[in-house]
């Protein structure tokens, strides 16, 4: 099959809906770029949370135009603390506006490249340039809930996951500035429904079809 010179992805969905690993697995596949925007505002997150910084957007500017996501990408991020911290955080225009420079910057560089998150296809890759296709990712919430649970290595009550996710997805879905919506080209998967292989193979057919 002959490789696309451009392929642009974007993967779109609520908290612990699987996401990330399909991004994953489909960067993996067909040798893309990866850029998880969720690991952006989680080293925000955590950034702020070690320094206290009293000008948190000055801070955070200076330390995004300094790193690679290379590097961001091998940092310890998944912690409920930074998780709740990272709610809150990502409602906040100025932040959104420094991370989303910084991830604009990748793509800029790279043709073949997946990128995942939240507001994916409905912001960062709207328009110039735009995604060539989009998916939009959910799973109910027991299942979302166990999974992050497994993630953290148990560190806090499940009952207490599913209650930081339930919340975390409605202010990701109201917040003002970019929320969590599916575009209505977006293809929908429900990963609760499906295996990681079932899914690798759904998003694989819809690439496919663009060849």
């Amino acid at each position: 099959m002959k490789k696309l010179k451009k392929l642009i992805i974007a993967c779109d969905g609520e908290s612990a809906s699987g996401k990330s690993t399909a991004a994953k697995l489909i960067s993996k596949k067909y040798n893309l770029t990866l850029v998880n925007s969720g690991l952006l505002y989680r080293y925000a997150s955590k950034l702020s949370i070690k320094h206290k910084p009293k000008n948190l957007v000055s801070f955070l500017k200076k330390k995004f135009d300094k790193i690679s996501y290379q590097k961001i990408a091998k940092e310890k991020l998944h912690s409920e603390k930074i998780s709740i911290h990272t709610a809150h955080l990502a409602k906040k225009k100025a932040i959104r506006e420094i991370i989303n420079k910084f991830q604009k910057n990748i793509i800029r560089n790279n043709k073949r490249i997946c990128v995942e998150g939240r507001d994916i296809a409905s912001k960062i890759l709207s328009k110039s340039p735009k995604y060539d296709l989009a998916f939009y990712f959910k799973c109910n919430l027991n299942t979302a809930s166990y999974r992050r649970w497994i993630d953290i290595k148990k560190q806090i009550p499940l009952n207490q996951v599913k209650k930081s996710l339930k919340n975390r997805t409605e202010m990701d879905k109201i917040r003002k500035h970019s929320p969590l919506i599916k575009v209505k080209d977006a293809i929908l998967i429900r990963t609760d429904r499906l295996t990681k292989k079932q899914v690798l193979i759904k998003m694989s057919k819809c690439i496919e079809k663009l060849y």
